[in-house]
């Protein structure tokens, strides 16, 4: 205490003697110096007395999550089963993505269900029973798929339909048609199927000749009298070799080109069929049946040009087509609409002719990405004569408008699809054939307006 005191006064007495002037000029910095030094001593005495807190931090592994292999497995299974059945998933990797999600609210719109992409456990356990029913059928099934219009499809509304115990339903997916044999006991006949070929049975008084008059009190003829080649029962056994595959060819694993093409236009088919039920859908006041009558109109009306196909290069086919859609009297915008669903209705009923003349008036209409089909047409002979060298200026056209930015129309999510299509038409021929007479078309064409 004491030597405090004597330093105090020792303090004071100096800040007498040091003059006023230099207080006054050097007042500013002492009074900086002066709370410097209480800041600093406070801060001292204050580290001093302060316990030091340290805090750690904690870092959590987050754990990735790992699917087990009986679920990765299951997941196969439903998309080996969704290719199957006509909803193309894929490649069956056990991975549920953008494509297999789709192909679940195609297969659940198809069945009546809400079109989630999440398949409940029911629809779950439908898919997957239907498929092992399926195969098991054998034979049996194959003739149950060549004979419904929407091909396997038709099976899970058949075996739906069994379960909820309809009878008449599922029977339209039997054969077409009895045939009744004039004998002391009638015979019913199956439809075969020949080399891609359906041929359906009818009875016996409406059976037709080689010049189409009806024969009655005779036995029916099943050899040598059917031309027409069935799209449906084609795309059934191309989708058999896709599963038994283990799924589409890609450019990777692509070592027949026209297998890959095949694929590739029963593919073309199932979205073509899938985008026409849903604008069908938005139309007032028409059933189904009804919107199917209508559009065979467009098969006599188009006829001459579906024709000229197999003789006519492309662009003189397209300036023909051209000609009559300026002569139809229709707004683009309704020609383009009631085309899309007309050329559902053709695939779905196997009429070449509707098919072909509704993505003939897509394809001049600018939706050139559905010229895609006259090439798979041309190049399998469906609808068409078989005419693999005109085949490829229309799939160059298809393939040329997506490339400089057109939207596909078929597997949008598959980009890779047009560089499989470039390297399996690249196979087929280009020769141009004689322009042959142009014949104006006769038949008036439906139109219907599409509800937003």
């Amino acid at each position: 205490m004491f030597i405090k005191n004597i330093t105090m006064a020792c303090a004071a007495a100096a800040l007498i003697t040091v003059p006023a002037t230099r207080v006054s000029a050097d007042g500013g910095d002492f009074a900086a110096g002066i709370v410097a030094g209480v800041v600093g001593s406070a801060i001292v005495r204050n580290a001093g007395k302060q316990k030091r807190v340290v805090r750690r931090k904690t870092y959590t592994k987050k754990r990735t999550a790992t699917v087990p292999s009986y679920v990765r497995q299951e997941r196969r299974e439903i998309q080996t089963s969704l290719n199957y059945f006509g909803f193309p998933a894929g490649t069956p990797d056990g991975v549920l993505g953008r494509n297999s999600r789709a192909a679940i609210a195609n297969y659940q719109a198809h069945m009546g269900y809400p079109a989630t992409g999440q398949l409940t456990d029911y629809e779950k356990n439908f898919l997957l029973q239907s498929y092992n029913r399926a195969l098991a059928g054998g034979v049996a099934t194959t003739q149950l798929i060549a004979a419904s219009p929407t091909g396997p499809r038709g099976l899970l509304t058949r075996y739906r339909n069994e379960a909820a115990g309809v009878a008449t339903a599922g029977a339209a997916l039997a054969a077409p048609a009895t045939t009744v044999v004039v004998a002391p006991q009638p015979q019913v006949l199956q439809p075969q199927v020949l080399g891609g070929t359906t041929t359906t049975t009818t009875t016996v008084t409406a059976v037709a000749g080689a010049e189409g008059t009806p024969q009655t009190g005779s036995l029916p003829s099943f050899m040598g009298t059917t031309t027409a080649v069935s799209l449906a029962s084609h795309c059934n056994q191309v989708s058999l070799l896709t599963s038994t595959n283990g799924g589409f060819l890609t450019t990777a694993t692509m070592v027949d080109a026209n297998l890959a093409l095949n694929e590739q236009f029963c593919l073309a088919r199932t979205y073509a069929i899938a985008d026409g039920e849903q604008l069908s859908a938005k139309i007032q006041g028409f059933t189904p049946d009804q919107i199917a009558q209508q559009c065979e109109g467009f098969g006599p009306a188009l006829k001459e040009h579906v024709a000229a196909l197999s003789l006519k290069p492309h662009t003189a086919v397209l300036q023909d087509v051209s000609g009559f859609v300026l002569g139809s009297g229709m707004s683009p915008v309704q020609l383009s609409g009631t085309a899309k669903i007309c050329l559902s209705v053709g695939y779905r009923t196997d009429n070449m002719d509707v098919a072909l003349g509704s993505a003939l008036l897509l394809s001049v209409l600018g939706e050139q990405a559905y010229s895609e089909l006259m090439g798979h047409h041309l190049a399998q002979g469906f609808g068409v004569s078989k005419r693999a060298d005109l085949a490829l200026p229309w799939y160059d056209m298809g393939l040329t408008a997506i490339e400089n930015g057109a939207t596909p129309v078929f597997a949008p999510g598959q980009p890779e699809r047009n560089a499989l299509l470039r390297k399996a038409s690249f196979t087929l021929g280009g020769n141009n054939a004689q322009a042959l007479p142009q014949v104006q078309p006769a038949s008036a064409l439906p139109i219907f307006k599409v509800e937003p």
